[in-house]
Parts: C-alpha cells; structure tokens; sequence
C-alpha cells in the first residue's frame, strides 16, 4: 500500500468520449465528469491476457503449498486505487465486483489512508486484545461512532464478530437460547438439562431448527453450511443438519409488467414456509427462527418485495449468552467509523443510487439490443445483474470482459452480478457499458 495521501476532487475529462444510442451505434451511454487521477485512473490499461505469466507463476508456487485453483489471478494491490485493480502484470481493470462487495469506498482510499498512519492508531494496529475480557478504554465510544451510529431504529445494543460466518452461527445461538427460555419459562436450568448438554442430547441440547431458502449464502462453517444452498460444491462430502428448505421466490422482469404473477409466486413461497414450520413440528424439530438475504445474492442475485420480507421478520433481538474470546478487531472498528464518514461526507449512498440507474439502465438497453445474451436484468443500487444463457457464455463474458479490462462476477447457474464500490459512479457506469456493448456485438 502506497503511503502517501492523495487529494480527491471532481474535473472535467474528454479523454472518454461516451456516445448516446442510435440505430446502428455499438455504444449505449453519455459524457460524465470523472474524479481526480491521484485517486481513481482514468479507465482501463491492458498489457496481457489475464492472468499474465507473472500471475500464471505466482499460481504455479502457491499450488504447491495449498489449492491454488480458485486464484483468478495475482493483485498489486499498492498500485489498485478507486475503482481499479491493478494485477502482478501491470493490468489495471475497472472493478464491478470489488472483492465481492468488501471494498467499499474503494482501493486506497485517501482517507483510509490517512487514518493508518496517524500515531494514536497504531497501538490498535499493532495489538490485538481478547475484546470479550480485555477491551481497550475506548471500545465503548468506538463502537458509537461506527456500528451504533448507523443501527436500524431500535437496535441499541450488538456484539461484534471476526466474521459473517461466525455473526451468523451466533444469530443461531441467540435465536435457539431465546426459544428455550421462552419455553423454559422461569426456571433455571435443570440437572437433566446439564448432563445431557455435555453429551449432545435433549433436553439440554434440544432439537431445533433454523428454516433457510433454497439458493441460499450464509457461510461455509458447520452451523451455516445447514442453511447455505447456493452451490453443491460448498457442501458436498459435509454432514449436516435436518433443517427446512423453503422456496424462494422466482420473480419475473419487469416487476411492473408482471405484478400479479409475482405476488403469487410470493404468495406460493410463504404458504411453503408455513407448511414446512408445521411439518418440522411434527417433526419435533422445531423451527426456532428463519435466516434469509435481502438480496439472494451467491444464488442468482434474486429479489423479493418488501412485502415478502415483512412476513419473514425475525423473531429475536437480544444477543445475551454469546461470547467469544476475540470478539472481532479494533482496527477493522476503526476502518470502519471512517468508510461511515467517507459515506456521509461524500454523499455516496445517493451516490450508489444515481450510478446504479445509470447502470441498470444502460443494461436494459443492452438487453433490448441483445435479448440472446441479456435477459431479467434486475437491481436495486448498484446491486445489478442478469442472466445469461448458460453457464458457458456467462463464464466466457466474464473472461473477455476481463481480458477487456473489466472485472465482473458470476453467481446463480447462469447470472451476472455487479458488485462496485461505493465511489463508483456515473462515468464508471457508462466506461463499462461503452466496453460491454462492444463485447457484445463481437461476441460469438
């Protein structure tokens, strides 16, 4: 990581000339200001194939010391800034998937930057405490700045984790704790409950279930590999549980040409989540809580309404029996207050909006130029995506877009997702798409 701190600030570029659609025209979008070079290159710079002989080496050692395959390639991640990623061959690509979604206002940001070298920081750099026995004096005042400052209304209190996974196996916990004491009632624990917890059976480890969707991410950890329904690769040869696997629903595109069709697809859904928290009673395997994405993302980026979601609300709030040692890290707190103020500073949540219909509307028209590739394009944000064919032209467009410049994501058995950062913006928006469309019309 370069540490110098860059300035940010909005100029006017002509260096990309970006075209409105006509009859016959292979390019779909418009001129948009651009931001400062210092912090975000001015478009794509191709010197190989990706990956490139240095990145095809660096995956050639490290398969020797662990399972390589999954490697795309290898980053210089102290020459990435903004929105581009630059790899161990001097390839700088525009990023739409920004490490799936975890970049948030960018690579090398000034900011963040900034705040790593600022002296009263690096002791929570340098040590890592036990936060559940040992927090620093300023755990309190760090977490109001950051998470508390942006909770939903009525959440006051949280517990931080190292993970999503591990936050996830603890939302388990908390739902099951909270459904025993309500069915405990009063009393405390009993010996029989005691014993028969150290020996993994009821009563005192009771048989109870968290109800997830088919299509489903939550994690690749025992608990949460129970309810994560996206790929057969990240669960088979894994023991697991006897929990529901509700249907989520298929919703078609447009949703304002297809209310009704989609209302009962939801309404099919919600009838099988009942019908399967009756059935899992009978059981005896009671269903203690349901876990679902607001966006099925790992599945196929699937949308529901806010309806749908409504009647799915979970039942549990407070997180009280959950521990761990570590607790999660001060210094990922710290990063995190400061892409909360970057937020708020730079106004990126409207933002997000305004590129994301710059986005979603370039891709529709893209669809209505290539209905054999593109098809449901759908997104809220910059939360986009569409389908494909198959599997083996979404994976092809994602190389040659990649080999272009553009570094997109796959998700589903045949979709395409978006992913940028939060400083990606209108002029990102129509660079991609510019780029895409003359993919496209070569594209066999």
């Amino acid at each position: 990581m370069a540490f110098m701190l860059f300035t940010r600030r909005l100029v006017c570029s002509s260096q990309h000339k970006h075209r409105l659609l006509v009859p016959g025209s292979r390019y779909i979008s418009q001129a948009a200001a651009k931001v400062d070079v210092d912090f975000d290159y001015d478009g794509p710079l191709m010197k190989t194939e990706v990956p490139g002989p240095r990145s095809r080496k660096l995956m050639e050692q490290l398969n020797v010391i662990q399972n390589a395959e999954a490697v795309h390639f290898f980053c210089n991640y102290e020459e990435s800034r903004g929105n581009y990623l630059v790899d161990v061959d001097g390839n700088r690509m525009l990023d739409l998937y920004s490490q799936i979604s975890s970049v948030p206002i960018g690579y090398s940001h000034p900011a963040l930057m900034k705040l790593i070298q600022q002296p009263q920081n690096a002791s929570t750099f340098v040590n890592r405490p036990a936060l559940g026995i040992l927090p620093p004096e300023n755990f309190v005042e760090k977490l109001q700045e950051s998470l508390l400052s942006v909770a939903p209304k009525g959440m006051t209190q949280l517990i931080t984790m190292a993970c999503g996974s591990c936050s996830n196996e603890n939302a388990f916990k908390t739902i099951f704790m909270w459904y025993r004491s309500k069915e405990r009632g009063q009393r405390s624990f009993s010996k029989e409950e005691l014993d028969t917890c150290m020996i993994n059976q009821a009563p005192g480890c009771p048989d109870y279930s968290i109800l997830s969707f088919m299509g489903a991410f939550h994690g690749r950890t025992m608990g949460c590999l129970a309810t994560t329904h996206s790929k057969a690769i990240h669960k088979i040869d894994i023991p697991s549980f006897d929990w529901p696997i509700a249907p989520f629903p298929r919703l078609k595109y447009p949703l304002e040409e297809f209310v009704k069709e989609n209302e009962q697809e939801e309404a099919r859904c919600l009838e099988e989540v009942e019908d399967l928290i009756v059935k899992y009673r009978k059981k005896k395997k009671t269903v203690a809580g349901v876990i679902v994405e607001p966006i099925q993302s790992e599945g196929g980026d699937n949308h529901a309404s806010d309806d749908f979601f409504r009647k799915l609300r979970d039942i549990a709030r407070k997180p009280y029996r959950i521990f761990n040692t570590w607790l999660g890290d001060p210094s990922k707190n710290l990063l995190l207050a400061e892409v909360i103020n970057v937020i708020k500073r730079e106004d990126l949540l409207d933002n997000a909006t305004r590129a994301g219909k710059a986005l979603l509307t370039g891709l529709l028209d893209l669809q209505a130029r290539y209905p054999q590739y593109i098809s449901r394009v759908r997104g809220r944000g910059t939360f986009c995506s569409f389908d494909t064919p198959d599997e083996s032209i979404r994976n092809k467009l994602i190389l040659t877009a990649r080999n272009k410049g553009v570094v997109l994501g796959g998700c589903g058995d045949k979709s395409i997702r978006f992913r940028p950062t939060l400083v990606f913006r209108d002029h990102h928006a129509h660079l991609f798409l510019n780029i895409f469309s003359d993919i496209l019309a070569d594209f066999k």
